[in-house]
């Protein structure tokens, strides 16, 4: 087995950075449904406060959220073969780990500081994978998230998301 192991480190100045907030909001359902940018499930709505405009062809769709974890559910498409056999580059299931890191922080100024990521194994057009990923090491600016993805039950790519939390959105810096 071949194991690709990546850094990958985005650096960014910061200036102040502001404490993490998650809006929950506790109703009573009768369903399970994810309708614009709120997951509703068991009877507890959690508002995603970023990505709220992601590409879900591109990332996945979100499944679930609660403070501190979140699933999406991701299916590849022949736009995102790398050749004839029907090979997934592996950037796309970069990208639906980290869209799943992202909303288990659920922060409207949260951003990829650093990822530590192992790609198990190859994936292919059609196939739909579930990434889950976990807060671990929390701190006011700074979470550590654990990612992975599954295909069929079987591990495809693993890694470890450093998110920090800006006072501002990155692009206003």
């Amino acid at each position: 087995m071949i194991v690709l192991s990546y850094t990958i480190i985005f650096s960014l100045t910061i200036l102040t950075i502001r404490h993490r907030s998650v809006t929950l909001r506790k109703d009573r359902f009768t369903s399970v449904k994810f309708t614009g940018n709120h997951r509703v499930e068991k009877g507890i709505m959690v508002t995603l406060t970023t990505h709220q405009h992601i590409d879900t062809e591109l990332c996945g769709e979100a499944v679930e959220t609660r403070d501190g974890y979140s699933r999406v559910h991701f299916t590849t498409t022949d736009r995102m073969t790398v050749d004839e056999r029907g090979l997934v580059h592996g950037g796309f299931l970069f990208g639906c780990a980290d869209y799943a890191a992202m909303i288990a922080v659920n922060h409207p100024h949260v951003v990829l500081a650093a990822a530590n990521v192992k790609f198990l194994k190859p994936v292919r057009v059609g196939d739909t994978v579930e990434a889950e990923a976990y807060v671990d090491d929390v701190s006011d600016t700074k979470k550590t998230v654990s990612v992975s993805v599954k295909c069929d039950d079987t591990i495809v790519f693993a890694g470890e998301f450093i998110c920090v939390i800006l006072d501002s959105h990155v692009l206003d810096r």
